[in-house]
């Protein structure tokens, strides 16, 4: 493959996104991504789904969930989420796609890795992170930061065997997400809130009161930018969605939203005359 990595972290802090990120930055496509939850391979019977039934077996013609589709998107990003809950088998079968960069599915074809990037995420010492993390000031951030990857990664290594850690180009371990982070997530996310009404041809603006509320409201350490997000959809793309529906919002219009004590709120942002 063209690079291997391990992505360590709490959740919510954007391994995951950051893979997506990589497959649309590289390929021009956030589709190109093939996804595979590796807690759905605990058994040893499921290894085999990786790369296809044996000839006579259920599923022999669908072939095996890694192999096809790498088949199909030669050029892509393979994320292997969860890596830690796979069964011991499938790292031998992992083992030969990090070494050669191909193998062999139940059809006997050959599939090629070379020109895949494989990112393996794992939740191993999340909750380490998330108490060494705790009430550290700025200037020590690195010191510490510097002490949790070492650490984080002697997890690791009693997790995984040393043989496959030693085939992965890089293991990364990911920080939690601060205040400041969390500004940068709502800007992100009302950024493509703002694709989207255009489309329809109607703008928003946000001003920094409702980036505020939306940090102070959705910001979960333990949980990272997951509760933020979901509280974005919430109160400001579903109720952008019924001021419209209820007609309040005509295309063309620029809504600006602004926070209060209450929540957020909603005004039409007035053209100057």
């Amino acid at each position: 493959p063209i690079g291997s990595f391990i992505f360590l972290g709490s959740t919510g802090v954007g391994k995951t996104e950051l893979a997506k990120a990589l497959a649309e930055f590289l390929f021009d496509d956030e589709n190109a991504m093939i996804r595979i939850d590796m807690s759905e391979y605990m058994e040893r019977h499921s290894v085999s789904r990786l790369i296809g039934s044996p000839p006579g077996y259920v599923g022999y013609e669908e072939g095996g969930q890694l192999t096809e589709q790498v088949r199909r998107k030669p050029y892509s990003v393979v994320l292997l989420d969860e890596i830690e809950k796979a069964h011991p088998e499938v790292f031998n079968i992992l083992l030969q796609v990090l070494e050669d960069g191909r193998l062999t599915d139940n059809k006997g074809r050959t599939v090629d890795f070379k020109n895949t990037i494989i990112i393996m995420t794992s939740n191993l010492g999340a909750s380490y992170i998330r108490e060494r993390s705790e009430n550290v000031t700025q200037d020590k951030l690195e010191e510490v930061y510097e002490d949790i990857r070492k650490n984080v990664i002697e997890f690791l290594k009693q997790k995984l065997r040393p043989e496959f850690l030693n085939r992965v180009d890089d293991i990364i371990v990911f920080r939690p997400l601060n205040k400041d982070d969390m500004k940068e997530i709502v800007k992100l996310q009302f950024k493509r809130v703002q694709e989207m009404l255009a489309d329809q041809d109607y703008y928003a603006e946000l001003t920094d009161e409702a980036i505020n509320y939306l940090v102070e409201k959705g910001y979960d350490p333990a949980f990272g930018a997951r509760p933020l997000r979901r509280l974005i959809q919430k109160e400001l793309v579903n109720e952008l969605a019924k001021e419209i529906i209820a007609g309040k919002l005509a295309p063309g219009d620029t809504v600006v939203v602004s926070a209060n004590a209450d929540g957020l709120v909603f005004s039409k942002k007035q053209e100057a005359a």
